[in-house]
């Protein structure tokens, strides 16, 4: 069983974390795999989407040797009339949880427990944790809301052996729309690698994403807003910002936004003009990609939350992802139960893996 040790703390004020915290925080990060666990995303996400008048709460987690083994990133998000606690960068983030090292055997639920057990909790709220966990064995789960995160493992794959995955007419459908594009159009792939260009490119994200949803309200686009504008400044500094654009005679008509981070290229968010849908301009953009993905030699590619039917057409593996709250003991469990105002959680009787296959609509926000 790991020991705990008390957490070191974000700063308040300028949203950074100590230096020799930070350094560790980046190789956990990277051992995660996960452009979400980095200390970057969570200082970001502090500095717009934090809550005014707390203090992070990170935990770090020590075997009985004392190096570090995980590190969980919590907050108290209330604290009456009981203390929630939920973990930073929930909202904008994507499969959220302990930040563990490579080869670490202790499971994800145990250490989120014993983080929260050194902060101190009466409910805990976790967001987008990984799916594949048996999160109720070491929690009183009172809702629980189970959602796809589609993989591809591409592993040395080239885009041929991809497509070969695929059933034939998905295959064909995918060479043939992009085939036609260029029968019609002058057609270009432009990857925005340009610092100084960069605000203009973010611009054209949130129209066409905005465009694409007929202007309905989009976190996104809108409240959330500042805050990718701030990630992707960063991200494209560190060489992790994958913001392709499809252009047709020169005019850009769809965008895929992800990140390639630790060999893994994930799927954020898209956009893409109504006006050119009978085109496919939306598939022909993600085929792109997956097979830049593939010849860059990425291990995996991530279509992150949501179970859209598209997503599936390529996907090798899902273990999904769940949204759940907790209580601890009786108060907290009653809190728990009623939903404390936040949006009601689907119950389930499991939060283990499970692969869910319903079509949605594209992520709208």
């Amino acid at each position: 069983m790991p020991e705990t040790l008390a957490g070191e703390t974000l700063t308040a004020a300028s949203g950074a974390v100590v230096p020799h915290l930070r350094q560790a925080w980046e190789r956990l990060a990277f051992d995660t795999g996960s452009i979400f666990a980095t200390p970057a995303w969570a200082e970001t996400w502090w500095r717009h989407l934090g809550p005014s008048g707390e203090m992070p709460l990170p935990v770090a987690v020590r075997d009985t040797q004392a190096s570090l083994v995980a590190l969980v990133p919590l907050y108290a998000w209330r604290r009456h009339p009981v203390r929630v606690v939920r973990l930073i960068g929930h909202g904008p983030g994507d499969l959220l949880g302990p930040i563990r090292a490579s080869g670490q055997t202790t499971s994800a639920a145990v250490l989120m427990r014993l983080a929260l057990d050194m902060v101190g909790w009466d409910v805990f709220i976790g967001d987008m944790l990984h799916g594949g966990v048996a999160w109720d064995r070491a929690f009183d789960i009172e809702e629980a809301r189970p959602t796809g995160s589609p993989v591809i493992a591409i592993e040395g794959q080239g885009w041929d052996d991809i497509l070969a995955g695929m059933s034939s007419n998905a295959r064909q459908q995918v060479r043939r729309r992009e085939r036609n594009l260029h029968r019609t159009f002058e057609v270009t792939f432009r990857l925005a690698d340009d610092a100084a260009r960069l605000e203009r490119d973010l611009e054209t994200l949130f129209e066409l994403h905005r465009v694409r949803w007929g202007g309905r309200a989009s976190d996104f686009a809108g409240k959330d807003a500042p805050f990718h504008r701030a990630f992707a400044r960063v991200a494209l500094e560190r060489g992790w910002l994958r913001l392709w654009f499809l252009e047709l005679d020169g005019v850009p008509v769809a965008v895929w936004h992800g990140f390639r981070f630790a060999g893994i290229e994930s799927y954020y968010q898209a956009g893409w003009d109504p006006a050119f849908a009978r085109h496919s301009v939306s598939g022909v953009l993600l085929a792109h990609t997956i097979r830049a993905a593939a010849e860059d030699g990425m291990s995996e590619y991530r279509m992150l939350q949501g179970d859209e039917s598209y997503k599936y057409r390529y996907a090798t593996d899902d273990e999904g992802l769940v949204s759940l709250v907790a209580g601890n003991g009786r108060n907290g469990a009653a809190v728990a139960a009623v939903g404390l105002g936040v949006r009601r959680y689907a119950r389930t009787a499991r939060t283990g893996a499970k692969r869910v296959r319903s079509p949605r609509r594209e992520r709208s926000s």
